[in-house]
């Protein structure tokens, strides 16, 4: 079946909750947008208050205290809020991959063997325990009597606690005044599942993906979770074995071939776009669900002004579903640069918008577009 890009974007927005229906809580934005990156903690406040209807500061925060969201290492290798219930199978299917035991991760970073040894020494220090990255490490290289795994254990990017995080064995804990803390999901979260099968998994994860980023392609999904890592034998035959079971439907976008949930079609063929134009934060998941690669929702010419040195991806603005231009606050000033091409954008209505933020901030806000 086709189904037109206008369509497909309107009711994406509506399924990552874009339209702020009632009684919309941060669980459950975390939970229909796959989760919420969270390296930037404030972009993951601001990516809940963006699609709630009474948003403040702290709704990330309070799911965290509430353990009904936990942060970890997830897609991509990036620090995310995933649903509690649910972060076992987005750890699996990306554990599922093993990049670690790859020889360019093994000569970068620790050998297979030291990783083993490195995470049955996390397995069994976390258990019961809450520790900082510094008293982890420590106890890390007193069990294994490797010195050699200081450096990177020491490092904030966490590249040897990452295949910890993605086997089950290691979240973030609570803050400790502002050191990160480290604790295990079997000890911090009530009732923790257990891994799944990757199997098992990708019958959780790739419906709950197209429910807020479909149609797509299982190559975009797989960029989208692990930089295109995955064993490709492995990710055709789960998309093969949901398409045989119904659960997907093969569809075309604008002549693009891809995948959406068979339940999904009727509704996508048939939204209506919604009013008004929306501001997102950075690392907002509306963009980096798809990429920044994907023409439907930022023009390729405009791709270099969204994804920025350093792997910063800047605050957007949308109208009509596709990214119209990019804003940044400046003091009292939300300061919007509208992509020319664009369709036309009044104050009024930016400055309707910009209430979450406001809420967020506790700042009154003068918005200017440039």
């Amino acid at each position: 079946m086709e189904l037109s890009p206008e369509r497909v974007l309107a009711w994406r927005m509506r399924r990552q909750l874009l339209g702020r229906p009632p009684g919309t809580v941060a669980l459950d934005v975390v939970e229909r947008l796959c989760g919420v990156q969270a390296q930037v903690s404030g972009s993951a406040e601001q990516a809940v208050a963006a699609r709630h209807g009474q948003p403040r500061a702290g709704l990330a925060a309070e799911a965290l205290d509430a353990r009904t969201v936990v942060k970890t290492w997830a897609m991509r290798g990036t620090l995310h809020l995933l649903p509690a219930d649910r972060a076992p199978a987005y750890l699996a299917l990306i554990a599922a991959a093993r990049t670690w035991e790859r020889g360019p991760w093994q000569r970068t970073f620790a050998t297979a063997d030291q990783m083993a040894a490195l995470t049955e020494a996390a397995r069994e220090v976390l258990d019961g325990a809450v520790l900082t990255r510094e008293e982890l490490s420590a106890e890390i290289i007193k069990r294994t009597r490797d010195d050699s795994l200081a450096e990177h254990l020491g490092s904030g990017w966490g590249a040897l606690f990452k295949p910890v995080a993605w086997q089950g064995h290691l979240i973030n804990g609570p803050s400790d005044g502002n050191r990160v803390t480290f604790t295990s999901p079997k000890t911090w979260v009530p009732g923790w599942a257990g891994r799944p099968e990757p199997e098992e998994a990708a019958r959780v994860v790739i419906p709950a993906y197209l429910g807020a980023f479909g149609p797509a392609s299982m190559e975009t999904f797989d960029q989208w979770l692990i930089r295109g890592a995955s064993r490709k034998a492995a990710l055709r035959g789960w998309f093969a074995g949901l398409v045989r079971d119904g659960v997907l439907a093969e569809v075309t976008v604008d002549g693009r071939a891809g995948y959406a949930r068979a339940g999904d079609v009727a509704e996508i063929a048939a939204a209506e776009p919604l009013d008004g134009v929306r501001l997102l934060p950075a690392f907002d998941q509306y963009v980096l669900g798809p990429g920044t690669r994907d023409p439907m929702i930022i023009d390729p010419g405009r791709r270099a002004a969204v994804s920025r040195t350093a792997g910063w991806i800047a605050p957007v603005l949308l109208a009509g579903g596709r990214v119209a231009g990019t804003w940044e606050l400046n003091g009292t000033r939300l300061e919007v640069t509208r992509f020319p091409e664009a369709p036309p954008v009044s104050v009024a209505e930016l400055t309707a918008e910009a209430s979450w933020v406001e809420a967020v901030t506790g700042t009154t806000l003068t918005v200017a577009i440039q």
